[in-house]
């Protein structure tokens, strides 16, 4: 049996539900010397950005520090969100406590770590959803980093 499509109005609910609620998501990056690389990282929301934090030796630190473009993917293959956007090394002087919020969503505090973490704000440039074929028509929820609708 096939569901039918849902309109823009649910898949934008849906999809922001999925920003505000889920607490990981899969990080595509690339850049010299690192190469394309692929990671999980725990994030937080804040309404337009995400925060994520990785290690700033390791592949994917290097690589959106040396290339800001990034992919970014949530939910399972059924019901994906696709973002492509730009990632920005942030210092952690100026998160304040959305720090702390980012350690109460995630449950992890790079900041009580001994090796040095790097947080990137990642602003989606382009968002897509969709959860089967009858929905790749009209997956695209954000364009040129404006919410369609």
């Amino acid at each position: 049996m096939t569901v039918p499509p849902r309109g823009l109005e649910e898949r934008l609910e849906d999809t922001r539900k999925r920003l505000e609620n889920d607490v990981d998501l899969w990080v595509s990056s690339a850049g010299d010397p690192g190469g394309p690389y692929l990671i999980p990282l725990s994030f937080l929301w804040d309404g337009t950005a995400f925060l994520v934090s990785t290690p700033r030796s390791s592949v994917t630190g290097r690589n959106l520090l040396a290339d800001g473009r990034v992919r970014v993917a949530l939910g399972p293959t059924r019901d994906v969100v696709i973002v492509e956007g730009t990632a920005e090394p942030v210092d952690v002087a100026e998160l304040g406590a959305t720090a702390d919020a980012f350690a109460a969503k995630t449950g992890f505090d790079p900041r009580e770590l001994t090796q040095p973490y790097q947080y990137f704000r990642i602003r989606p440039r382009r968002i897509q959803a969709w959860r089967e074929a009858n929905e790749l028509s009209g997956r695209t929820l954000m364009s040129d980093g404006v919410w369609l609708g």
